[in-house]
């Protein structure tokens, strides 16, 4: 371990913004510092609560995210939040910024926003999320919040990410509830139907109710909450989905599910990093003099695909660590 490494470990632990700050730019660069801080800092996490945001473009979930932090602020917890945004195809960083959006809070020494690019992963978080979220746990916070970027219900990884998943929905999606039944309407503990100031807020609320009752119970029965995100705090309804949160934070650690549920978290953790190693080195074999002329041989039609692939394989054992 570097001297650097245990800079970055001891004073993250202290509650250090800057070094927060820059160990998460340094995971999402790929640093190989980072990885050496993380696994120091590792057993200094899991004692934060993890809760995902997700949902449809448009849905109001930044606006929710600030009234749920002045709820969480509340009761004097701390707060972290990694806000993951589309990624620019030049320069690959978030194109939102989700810190503009949460500005009430940029002098609120007790939370800590980070924006962060989807760098074209799929399912609404970026591959360097989870290990933010593990910083942002060891630098302190009480409470971690993850927003999705909104593409709609692909985003199921952010259940395998956070331990409590809130689906934010608008007033008036008619059909677009059928649409996403079956895939995001699935994953969430707690639904919120937002812009409730906005007639159908009640109807929207009714339709995933009667969903709900449709499904096999596992225990939770998730609740359907409506709020107002652009007016004050205490008419707004989040102080209500707070109490809903904390109510569902007790029955996983009542149950048990709490530790089962991070058990899963780590084996798909492992794996995505696993598959995303082989993904680099499979692009930097492709390249390679014998993949070239194995590509060309298939194109010709000398040899199979298979033969190909099996040459592929026999690169990657050489270039994995």
């Amino acid at each position: 371990m570097t001297a650097g490494t245990i800079d970055y470990v001891s004073r993250v632990k202290a509650g250090d913004r800057r070094a927060a700050a820059r160990l998460i730019s340094l995971i999402e660069n790929q640093a190989p510092e980072a990885e050496q801080a993380l696994a120091e800092l590792y057993p200094s996490t899991g004692n934060a609560f993890l809760v995902g945001i997700t949902g449809p473009p448009g849905a109001g979930k930044s606006s929710l995210t600030d009234l749920l932090i002045a709820a969480i602020r509340q009761d004097g917890l701390k707060v972290g939040v990694v806000a993951v945004d589309p990624s620019s195809p030049f320069s690959g960083g978030a194109i939102l910024g989700d810190r503009i959006r949460m500005k009430s809070h940029a002098g609120d020494p007790g939370v800590f926003i980070r924006s962060m690019s989807s760098r074209g992963q799929l399912g609404g978080i970026a591959l360097a999320t989870k290990a933010a979220t593990e910083v942002l746990d060891a630098y302190g916070c009480d409470v971690v919040i993850v927003e999705t970027v909104g593409v709609g219900q692909s985003e199921v990884a952010i259940a395998q990410a956070t331990d409590s998943t809130v689906l934010v929905l608008p007033p008036n999606l008619g059909d677009g509830i059928q649409a996403i039944k079956a895939g995001i309407m699935e994953v969430p503990d707690l639904f919120v139907v937002n812009k409730a100031d906005i007639p159908g807020a009640g109807k929207a609320a009714a339709e995933i109710l009667g969903m709900l009752e449709m499904q096999v119970s596992t225990g939770w029965n998730p609740s359907v909450v409506q709020t107002k995100s652009l007016t004050e705090l205490d008419e707004s309804g989040v102080l209500d989905l707070w109490e809903h949160l904390k109510t569902h934070r007790d029955y996983l650690k009542r149950t048990g599910s709490l530790a089962e549920k991070r058990a899963h978290q780590a084996r798909e953790e492992a794996e995505a990093l696993a598959m995303a190693q082989i993904e680099r080195a499979l692009q930097g074999a492709l390249g390679t003099p014998a993949l070239v002329e194995a590509i060309a041989a298939v194109q010709e039609r000398r040899e199979p695909p298979s033969f190909a692939a099996r040459r592929l394989l026999e690169a990657l054992k050489r270039t994995l660590p």
